[in-house]
């Protein structure tokens, strides 16, 4: 129903956000909500999936559009509903996830909470080459958000914005595969 809401950022919560747009505000079910907190009272552009259930409509909203079509595609094996999708994508990147169901890699998906063994296989078993995703565009993504947090996180431990707007294009030309190592070489930017 919904592609995207397009609006401004006015709430993060534990349990999702709150987009203002046009005057009305909508409360969107995202993985890790907190990664979004540095841009309250900023326009953001979220993309939506809205869950029809008997009892309840539910918005939940995604960062990128490949992370829409996965969890739509999660959706879609036996036993994988909304709230497992989404702690699925909240611990791994869609390129991750692809890459481990064509590895066939049921260890991988195994970690996910509530993913057994069973679960797993069934996933792999239904999905494995099936996905059509765009690897490098889902990396850049996730490379931009592990930027934003590292640069949180450089501000919490005491960093100006003025010193860490120096080391944003810098940042921004390396790429990362996780919020610790962008934060280390932030560190190294700064200390030069």
């Amino acid at each position: 129903m919904y592609q995207y809401i397009k609006g401004k950022l006015t709430e993060v919560s534990p349990s999702g956000i709150t987009v203002e747009a046009n005057g009305v505000g909508y409360f969107i079910i995202v993985a890790n909500p907190f990664r979004l907190e540095s841009k309250i009272s900023i326009e953001v552009l979220i993309y939506t999936e809205l869950i029809v259930r008997e009892d309840s409509h539910t918005l939940y909203g995604f960062m990128s559009a490949e992370e829409k079509d996965m969890f739509n595609s999660l959706l879609k094996v036996t036993g994988i509903g909304p709230k497992s999708s989404l702690a699925i994508l909240a611990s791994a990147s869609p390129s991750q996830i692809v890459q481990a169901i064509e590895r066939e890699d049921s260890a991988f998906m195994q970690k996910f909470p509530g993913i057994g063994k069973k679960t797993a296989s069934q996933i792999i078993l239904d999905l494995k080459g099936k996905l059509k995703v765009d690897l490098e565009t889902i990396e850049t993504s996730y490379a931009n958000d592990y930027i934003d947090e590292a640069l949180l996180a450089l501000e919490a431990l005491g960093y100006s914005k003025r010193e860490l707007a120096r080391i944003e294009k810098k940042l921004s030309a390396e790429s990362f595969q996780s919020v610790d190592e962008a934060v280390k070489t932030g560190l190294k930017l700064l200390l030069n």
